[in-house]
């Protein structure tokens, strides 16, 4: 029996790392190739079929500083995974975004086992790129790289990879989705009344950062709008009591529900962190504010030393490559700016209708449905060939 090993972490790599996991499982058994999977991943790796040796899903972070607390944890899980792989020796390796955990992990399995190894969704280095040793440890861990936005195909080819391009894995996660009226139905919304989505965080670290600030604009919006309704999707569970807490200090009532899916397809604006949500959001024709904060000194650190400085953050608009949809970033993520900039399109049909055009148009670039079909399909055949 053939064992892939898939090395994941954050909540974001937890969802990519399920489509695959499906997708391997249904095309091996079509194949009558006898698969395991075992994973450093989350709950839906797991629920999808993987034996999740350790859960990575709640270890993400962003910023330097941010990232201190759970370099242990981190290293810890390293390590026992890398005892598990040493028992059990795996036949292929996919990596899946997540570049401290995975830039390690890559350099053991390179170091001992002599087997492929393909990263799939590779990171953001084609974004952000602040060392090119960075993109050569890449390209050197990877026998093939499976790369979602054409810009990070045509980056990584230049710097010498094996990639093959197949579309964003977004477009078939969307493809389940719910009318717009089958979710305003499910969630007992009126054709009148104003549904607002709140995603405030993936990360434990943006209970604190970001949280406060998407509440307290929630709450500004209900005195404009008394009658609107806010929702907030959980990333994970584990988070539901902090939220709660959070919750009590605002004089609004807001929904925690589990499927963001069925939250956004109901949604007359969203407010979100920056991230795979802001696609997600744009996919379902939801007008949007996309707001993020690091620690001021994170950011510092990443402007004097890895040369940081960004044109966009959020996906829609790297696709783009123009500002389509608005971003808060930092000093600029305040409560009030949040505010001003949903109330202006909320009371704008004009700017919702311009957004919504240009999202039409970012979602050419995204490629065509049966992305993660066409990602398997690679793995399984490098497994094949070997």
């Amino acid at each position: 029996m053939a064992h892939l090993f898939i090395s994941t972490g954050e909540v974001s790599g937890d969802l990519q790392g399920a489509l695959l996991v499906k997708a391997l499982y249904r095309l091996a058994a079509e194949r009558n190739i006898p698969l395991r999977i075992s994973a450093l991943g989350g709950d839906r790796m797991a629920a999808a079929g993987a034996t999740v040796l350790f859960n990575t899903g709640g270890i993400g972070s962003v910023g330097l500083l941010e990232a201190l607390p759970l370099v242990k944890t981190t290293i810890a899980l390293q390590l026992k995974a890398r005892r598990y792989l040493q028992r059990h020796p795996p036949d292929l390796v996919v990596l899946i975004d997540y570049i401290g955990g995975n830039m390690a992990m890559g350099g053991f399995i390179r170091k001992h086992f002599a087997v492929p190894m393909v990263y799939y969704i590779a990171p953001q280095e084609w974004v952000w790129s602040h060392s090119l040793k960075t993109t050569r440890q890449i390209v050197a861990l990877s026998d093939r790289l499976i790369a979602i936005f054409p810009e990070e195909a045509k980056y990584y080819r230049q710097h010498g990879a094996n990639v093959v391009w197949v579309g964003h894995p977004l477009l078939d996660r969307i493809a389940a989705a719910p009318s717009r009226e089958a979710a305003r139905q499910a969630l007992g919304i009126g054709p009148e009344e104003l549904a607002i989505a709140l995603l405030p965080l993936s990360r434990k670290q943006e209970i604190r950062s970001l949280l406060p600030l998407i509440l307290g604009a929630a709450t500004n919006i209900a005195k404009v709008y008394p009658h609107a309704r806010f929702w907030l999707p959980l990333s994970l569970q584990q988070y539901r009591p902090s939220i709660e807490a959070a919750l009590q200090r605002y004089p609004i009532r807001v929904t925690l529900a589990d499927d963001s899916l069925l939250v956004l397809a109901a949604a007359d604006l969203a407010i979100a962190k920056s991230g795979t949500v802001n696609l997600e959001t744009a996919l379902l024709n939801v007008p949007q504010v996309v707001i993020y904060r690091v620690n001021p000194i994170s950011l510092w650190l990443y402007r004097i030393f890895l040369n940081f400085n960004l044109d966009f953050v959020s996906p829609p608009n790297l696709l783009a490559g123009k500002a389509i949809v608005p971003e808060l970033l930092q000093e600029n993520a305040t409560v009030q700016t949040i505010t001003a900039t949903a109330l202006g399109l909320l009371a704008n049909p004009g700017k919702q209708a311009a957004m919504k055009a240009e999202y039409r148009a970012m979602r050419k670039a995204m490629g065509t449905p049966g992305v993660v079909e066409r990602a398997a399909t690679e793995i399984l055949d490098l497994l094949t060939h070997h």
